[in-house]
């Protein structure tokens, strides 16, 4: 067995033999290993959190009981919370992201104070019609990235404005204009790769102090998501 089904098939193995509910928790496994974006006591939110393997990962990296800390994961399924690497930390809502306000988001928060990391695996049903599935990927990464970052303004002159505007005309309103990521705080969005990955990466790179792509070793060899991994909220 060699190549991309070889590699899958070893995740796939890995997460049986470990406990994880899916192969992708290999993927946080190593943004984590490589970006320590979960600290000791964060406040996670994990969006489009089915089928829990994320949640597995955050609660492993919250540290002892007593360093307190919060995985909350929301989903338009119903999900179980994983009986292996999750405690009484984890919880989830059963809600659809998309029409999730910025508040109902931070009242899900310790103290209503926001979180200190916002993870989105969110991925689009793919229809195989590149165009469409690509643009859903998009408006899927411009929500997390609203709702973290909160209402997104911009510049006339800057050269994402096209890109961000598109995708930022697909949400609905939201009365609440501060976001519900931490100043500080750590965002990672999971997109299709295409042509507006650029514009993203520009505005977000204004936002936080460091702003990286990665293609994470599980990820399927057909697959063409990639992650943007966005560390310190400016």
């Amino acid at each position: 067995m060699s190549g991309a089904t070889g590699t899958a098939d070893f995740f796939y193995r890995e997460a049986l033999r470990l406990g994880y509910v899916a192969r992708s928790a290999f993927k946080l496994i190593q943004i984590q290993k490589q970006h320590k974006l979960i600290a000791p006591g964060a406040a996670v939110l994990d969006l489009g959190c089915a089928p829990g393997a994320w949640l597995q990962v955050a609660c492993q990296n919250l540290g002892p009981l007593e360093k307190g800390g919060l995985v909350v994961g929301v989903d338009v399924k119903k999900v179980k919370v994983p009986s292996a690497h999750c405690d009484s930390r984890v919880r989830t809502v059963c809600a659809d992201v998309m029409a999730l306000m910025k508040q109902q988001a931070r009242a899900m928060s310790p103290q209503e104070r926001g979180f200190s990391v916002i993870l989105s695996d969110m991925c689009p049903v793919v229809s195989g019609i590149t165009t469409r599935d690509e643009a859903i990927s998009c408006e899927l990464g411009m929500r997390a990235l609203s709702l973290a970052v909160g209402k997104i303004k911009l510049k006339e002159s800057a050269d994402y404005s096209v890109t961000m505007e598109r995708f930022q005309s697909s949400m609905g309103p939201d009365p609440d204009e501060d976001g519900v990521l931490r100043r500080g705080g750590s965002l990672v969005i999971k997109f299709l790769e295409n042509e507006d990955i650029p514009g993203f990466n520009k505005f977000c790179k204004e936002k936080f102090k460091k702003v990286s792509l990665l293609r994470p070793k599980a990820t399927r060899s057909s697959s063409r998501e990639i992650y943007m991994i966005c560390e310190g909220l400016r």
